[in-house]
């Protein structure tokens, strides 16, 4: 995948140049133009067709928090480019698959190479399962070869993880995570965090690398709330 990343860390867009017959794919809703590119919506089935797909679609958007459809854009010439914005206004980063897989938190995906594909894999233990924004019993887990790219909300930050330093990080800040790592759930203090108001965590265990994001959707929305207009029903008289 060949791209350029314009605008700053906080509002990036990236744009990738096709040639003929070249494909991507991005998140459903991220292109923001395109020339000389055709674009597909499709189930988000991974492979699968007819009511089989529809299901297995459907069973992937309730079970990880992912779109209903994913777009796959291809290069109609050899001068085929498209420019694609994430969601939520925070850096984009490229990661290599093939050697290392990844997993992926819920909306870190932005596209990748028609190469590299994700499975919903299904976590082992009720801890993994309480595991806050990756879709709780399932999580993604990437496959193949090639370029992807996640984007997070604020900068990201990698931490490395050695099996002599297990890492605790907030589930609200996970992008991704190496496939390598084991993880466990566990109160960040108290009865689930009440003393500190930090929830559910959790501590990675093994070597690899964890990528986190420096600001956290929810707490911005819960922030917000006091200043968010009320509305009133007006008594008739």
């Amino acid at each position: 995948m060949k791209f350029h990343i314009f605008g700053d860390t906080d509002n990036p867009l990236v744009d990738v140049t096709l040639g003929k017959g070249e494909k991507i794919t991005i998140e459903s809703g991220a292109m923001a133009y395109m020339q000389n590119v055709n674009l597909e919506g499709q189930l988000n089935s991974n492979g699968s067709k007819g009511i089989g797909g529809l299901f297995k679609a459907l069973g992937r958007s309730l079970a990880s928090g992912e779109g209903l459809f994913i777009t796959t854009a291809e290069g109609a010439s050899d001068n085929g480019r498209i420019g694609i914005a994430p969601a939520v206004p925070g850096v984009v980063r490229r990661l290599e698959v093939g050697t290392d897989q990844y997993r992926l938190n819920t909306g870190s995906f932005l596209a990748c190479d028609a190469s590299v594909t994700y499975n919903i894999k299904k976590q082992e233990g009720l801890g993994k399962m309480l595991f806050g924004g990756t879709g709780g019993v399932f999580v993604m887990e990437t496959a193949g070869s090639g370029d992807l790219l996640v984007n997070a909300f604020g900068d990201m930050v990698e931490l490395e993880v050695t099996p002599d330093t297990p890492m605790v990080i907030d589930n609200e800040h996970v992008v991704a995570w190496d496939t390598k790592l084991d993880y466990q759930i566990k109160a960040a203090s108290g009865v689930i965090g009440f003393k500190t108001g930090e929830g559910l965590v959790n501590e990675f265990h093994g070597s690899g690398k964890v990528l986190i994001q420096t600001r956290n959707v929810h707490n911005l929305a819960n922030a917000l709330i006091p200043y968010m207009p009320t509305s009133t029903s007006s008594s008739s008289n």
